[in-house]
Formats: C-alpha cells, structure tokens, sequence
C-alpha cells in the first residue's frame, strides 16, 4: 500500500508544480499593490532562507561540499533572480504580462535543443511536434485573455525579458549538468542565498522600499514562500534531477493555461472559447512530449 501510494505522488508530481508554480501571478497580484517588487523578492527570498535552514536543523540533511554550494548558487542566480528579476522589471517598464509570458515561454524549445547538444537528449518527431504545439497553444492562451495591451517596445523591457528567457534556460540546463548528488533541501537554501543577495542589490539600488503591511500582502508573501519558493521549488529540483530537460521544460506550458483558469475563478477575468481550445491544445502538447513510447 505505502509503495503504490508513494507511485501514485511520484507521478502527480508534474502536475503538482504546474499548479503550484502558476499561482505566482496570483500571489503577486496580491502583493504588489504595498510593496516595490524587487523589494518583495527581496523579502520573500530572506524569508524562504529561514524556512530552509529550519529545514535543514530538523531533516539534518547532508551539507554540500564547497564546490557543490557554488553550483547551487549560481543555479539560484540564473533560476530565481535573473527569471524572476527579469519578468518583474519587464513588466514594471511596460512590457504587458502576455507579452512577457510569449517571450519567457520559448524556453522548452530552447531548453529542448541544449539538452539535445549537451546531453544528447534524442527528441522524437513526435516530441519537436509537441514542443511546437504548446507553444503555439501558450500563445494563443494569452492573446485570447490578455491581448498586447499598450506596449511601445522599449528596449529596456525587452532586454529584461530576454534575460529572463535566457536565465530560465540556462538555469535548467546547468542544474542538470551540475546539481547532481547535492541534497535538494541544501541545495536549496544556497540557491536562495545567491537570489536574496542579487534582488537585495536591487531593490536598495532601484527601489524605495516602502511597505505598507497590509493582511492581505502577508498572507500572499506566505504562500509565495511556502508554496513557491519551498514545495514547487523543491519539485522543480527534483523533476530535473530524475527527468530529461526538455520534458521537464514542457510542463511550463501548463503554467499559463493554469493561472488562466485560476485568474477567471478568483478575479472574474475572462476565458474565451478560443482560450479553452488552446489550452486543449497545449495539454495535447506536453503528452506528445512525455508520453512513454
């Protein structure tokens, strides 16, 4: 019974993430009406580094060598600060959040074709088609619910989210080239540590950081923390080290037909029939792409 069970988690863990992981534009837009956003990854970062080490006391996980800390931090850099940092600004500087998501949202292509030429990671056709479908999928999923918006393409903003497209990537791949053997809990902390020192930069370079500390901002902070940065990411870690990269990278499709579905429920935003065709489609893709042969 325990052995069936623990089965049964291993394989909901994909689909675990992916709603996890699509709840960080909930939290956000929960957030940042009291608080500058690098100033709130700021925060949240601090506060994640204390869960962990908590974590860290009580589980009494093995600690990395010197050599394995640096690799995780510059996981950290790449997956949480230059990705996150990269969106934030992205949008703060006019960028619409569809737009930023289409850009950010190449990734499992990319991802894809490294992990194809440095882990000779062999891709069907059925795979390449898969990978294409949710892409087109993801597009369509936020066109049809967001629309572009007011946008003037100022080159900062597109900067900051083909940083945050490259970050993602390369994050990915190095963790995958570089995390293995290192404790996911360990592993972890340093990577955050990597991330609150970078969005601690800054916020106190950039930001005021003037907080109104509202319930609502505390109740978002806390699950961005527990329910982002420790459970989805602890199954980002772990999906990396046991999967290939570009199926791992797949699930990220689902991220923006998922916070969809979650932005019509909470806030009443619309979702179109075009929206629920495309999301339809984009499922299609990520089977294609994991789908045992």
């Amino acid at each position: 019974m325990t052995t069936r069970l623990h089965r049964v988690f291993i394989q909901a863990i994909p689909l675990l993430f992916v709603f996890l992981w699509s709840t960080g534009f909930i939290g956000a837009k929960y957030a940042l009406p009291f608080i500058e956003p690098f100033y709130l990854l700021f925060i949240r970062m601090l506060w994640t580094i204390a869960v962990f080490l908590l974590l860290c006391v009580v589980l009494r996980v093995q600690w990395p060598s010197w050599q394995q800390a640096g690799h995780q931090m510059v996981t950290g850099l790449l997956l949480h600060g230059l990705y996150l940092g990269g969106v934030f600004a992205a949008i703060k500087w006019g960028m619409p959040a569809g737009i930023t998501a289409i850009v950010v949202g190449i990734q499992p292509l990319l991802t894809a074709v490294l992990g194809w030429r440095l882990f000779g990671e062999r891709l069907l056709p059925r795979q390449w088609l898969g990978l294409a479908l949710g892409l087109i999928g993801v597009t369509v999923v936020i066109l049809s619910t967001r629309g572009y918006g007011n946008f003037d393409f100022a080159w900062s903003a597109i900067a900051a989210s083909l940083i945050a497209l490259a970050a993602i990537v390369m994050g990915t791949v190095y963790q995958k080239r570089f995390g293995g053997g290192v404790n996911l809990v360990a592993g972890s902390l340093w990577q955050y540590v990597s991330t609150a020192l970078f969005m601690g930069l800054l916020a106190y370079s950039f930001e005021t950081r003037v907080v109104v500390w509202d319930k609502q901002l505390i109740f978002a902070l806390a699950w961005l923390v527990l329910g982002l940065s420790v459970s989805a990411i602890l199954l980002l870690m772990y999906m990396i080290r046991e999967g290939e990269a570009a199926k791992v990278a797949s699930y990220f499709y689902l991220v923006p037909p998922a916070t969809s579905i979650e932005a019509w429920l909470l806030f009443d935003e619309s979702l179109p029939l075009l929206a629920m065709a495309a999301i339809a489609l984009t499922v299609a893709g990520v089977y294609l792409v994991v789908k045992k042969t």
